[in-house]
C-alpha cells in the first residue's frame, strides 16, 4: 500500500517527459504499460498483507488453490507449470517451500514413471481455505474499483491477454442432440 501520497501523479509527469522530448507517439503506451505495472504492485502489496499471516507468496498461495480445486487434491507438476503460467524452475522452488512445510507432498506418476504428481496435505487443504477466505473479504470482494470498472478492466486484459497469444477461446460446444 502506499504510505506517503505524492504531490503529483508521476505517470502524468512521465508522460509529460515524453511529450516534451518528442515521443509523443509512445507516450499514450508508455503510459498504459507504466499504469498498470503500477496498479500491479498496489494489488500485489495489498494481496502480500492478505497472505502474510499464512507466511504464503502469492506464487505459493496460487499453487494450494491450484490442488484445492482438483476433485483429489492432486495434480501432475508439468498440468501445474501450464496452469500457473510460470517457468517450471519457479513451480519446482514453490513446491520445495510448500513441502518443507508440510502442504504440500510428492509422489510419483501412477502411468508415467518420468513424472511426479503434487499432493495437497490436509493442512495445505485447511491453509488454501483460510488464505482464500481471507483474500476474498480483505481484496477480492472490494479490488479498489467500481464494479462496472472491474469488469470494463477484465475485459480488456483478457482482450489484450488473448491477442498477445495467452489463451485461445475453447471451441463451441457441439450443439445437443
Amino acid at each position: 500500500m502506499v504510505s506517503k501520497r505524492l504531490p503529483v501523479d508521476p505517470i502524468a509527469e512521465a508522460k509529460r517527459q515524453w511529450i516534451a522530448h518528442g515521443w509523443e507517439e509512445a507516450a499514450p503506451g508508455m503510459v498504459a504499460v507504466t499504469s498498470v505495472m503500477r496498479a500491479q504492485q498496489i494489488m500485489l502489496s495489498r494481496v502480500e498483507a492478505s497472505l502474510r499471516p499464512f507466511a504464503l507468496s502469492f506464487a505459493r498461495y496460487e499453487l494450494l488453490a491450484l490442488l484445492s480445486f482438483t476433485k483429489d487434491g492432486r495434480l501432475p507438476m508439468s498440468s501445474a507449470i501450464r496452469r500457473l503460467q510460470v517457468h517450471p524452475t519457479s513451480v519446482t522452488n514453490t513446491v520445495q517451500r510448500l513441502e518443507r512445510d508440510g502442504l504440500v507432498g510428492r509422489s510419483p506418476h501412477p502411468d508415467d514413471g518420468r513424472a511426479t504428481m503434487l499432493n495437497l496435505t490436509d493442512e495445505g487443504r485447511r491453509v488454501a481455505a483460510e488464505a482464500t477466505a481471507a483474500l476474498n473479504a480483505e481484496v477480492f470482494v472490494a479490488p479498489g474499483l467500481a464494479t462496472e470498472d472491474t469488469g470494463a478492466l477484465t475485459g480488456i486484459l483478457a482482450r489484450f491477454r488473448r491477442s498477445a497469444g495467452d489463451f485461445d477461446d475453447p471451441a463451441p460446444l457441439p450443439e445437443p442432440l
